[in-house]
């Protein structure tokens, strides 16, 4: 069996090939700077909106790496009570769900206070509120005190897919940790979120929710980087989506003596398209945000607002006078006076569709 990469003498000394790295780190910083840029063109609600919902995805995205679903809904309540943004229709979430939202909170808006021992088990209690991980009882808010393997396979026949850091040496092993994570600022944040990341899973320190305590520090360090309590991209719904090659990744290279090259790759490759399907959301969130600055006087009362900002959304199907009835809960007379008065206001069209098949949809106002 091949040595495990903490089994090699200071093997926290982390080295990799710059020149293979080299365009991929520039792609991502040019990016990084690029949607800060864009974000920073918007106004405050639609950041506030952005923020929101990128701190949605990575909470439930981060938890479904370890296969478990959170409502959505009920996430992104937490987080908007927490960061007092004002959405309609609150809803009350559950006591695992809050303890997850606090611990991604805790490390994106408080990015610039020093990771403690302290910190880290108050995040891993808040994981755990009732300490248990499904039916098993585990130590919560401390390092785990026995031995730590990553298998699958069935009983008789497990694969070894990790042994862990043994117990007795966390503690040194995370002291080193932390003072390299507080103390040590020679590397670029992007980077030093990637040895951090790798350096975490490696110790694996807890009995459970080593993953996304360490997609948290990654967020950590980033935010740290970029200086800012707003995200505007889910690296954790891109490992979501990446996650086969993720884990193949961390497999080879936590054999390596030293060299962490691959998995620099890897995380550097992975962060560029967190950025790249962000570019996407950000072009409809500037779409609405102009849609809104173009008519900031035109008068428009609450139920045209709400289906104005679904169809800037993302609108289900096509826009007929009985949907809008529906959606606003209204009648048809009211919702086709709604229709007619935006249509005159040169907001919305009616589509080719002749009859009971009238649609409507908004005209282009890019083109104006």
């Amino acid at each position: 069996m091949a040595k495990y990469i903490y089994e090699y003498k200071n093997w926290t000394n982390f080295s990799w090939q710059d020149k293979a790295l080299n365009v991929a780190f520039g792609e991502v910083r040019l990016m990084q700077g690029k949607i800060i840029g864009q974000m920073n063109s918007l106004g405050f609600s639609a950041k506030e909106e952005t923020t929101l919902n990128v701190l949605t995805l990575d909470v439930v995205k981060s938890s479904e790496i370890e296969g478990e679903l959170l409502n959505y809904e009920q996430v992104r309540s937490s987080i908007a009570r927490r960061l007092g943004i004002n959405t309609a229709g609150l809803i009350p979430s559950s006591r695992h769900i809050e303890g997850v939202v606090e611990m991604m909170l805790d490390a994106t808006q408080r990015y610039t206070l020093p990771l403690t021992e302290k910190r880290l088990f108050g995040w891993h209690a808040a994981l755990f509120p009732t300490g248990y991980s499904g039916p098993y009882s585990i130590r919560v808010g401390q390092y785990r005190t026995g031995e730590m393997q990553v298998v699958s396979g069935a009983m008789g026949k497990e694969k070894v897919h990790y042994k862990a850091v043994k117990p007795e040496l966390v503690k040194t092993e995370m002291d080193k940790f932390l003072d390299w994570f507080n103390n040590d600022n020679r590397h670029d944040p992007v980077l030093k979120a990637a040895i951090a990341h790798f350096w975490f899973i490696i110790i694996h320190p807890f009995d459970d929710g080593n993953g996304r305590i360490g997609r948290a520090l990654t967020d950590m360090l980033l935010a740290r980087g970029e200086g800012s309590r707003d995200r505007y991209y889910s690296m954790s719904s891109q490992i979501l989506a990446e996650r086969k090659r993720y884990y193949e990744v961390l497999q080879k290279v936590q054999h390596s003596s030293g060299d962490i090259t691959e998995w620099l790759d890897w995380f550097l490759d992975c962060l560029r398209n967190a950025m790249l399907a962000t570019e996407k959301t950000t072009q409809k969130i500037l779409r609405k945000a102009e849609f809104w600055k173009l008519h900031e006087h035109t008068p428009i009362n609450e139920r045209q607002r709400l289906i104005l900002n679904r169809l800037l959304d993302n609108f289900e199907g096509k826009l007929q006078t009985s949907k809008w009835a529906k959606i606003t809960k209204t009648s048809t007379d009211t919702a086709l006076r709604d229709i007619k008065d935006l249509i005159e206001k040169g907001i919305l069209k009616q589509t080719d569709e002749k009859g009971r098949n009238v649609n409507y949809e908004l005209i282009d106002f890019n083109k104006r």
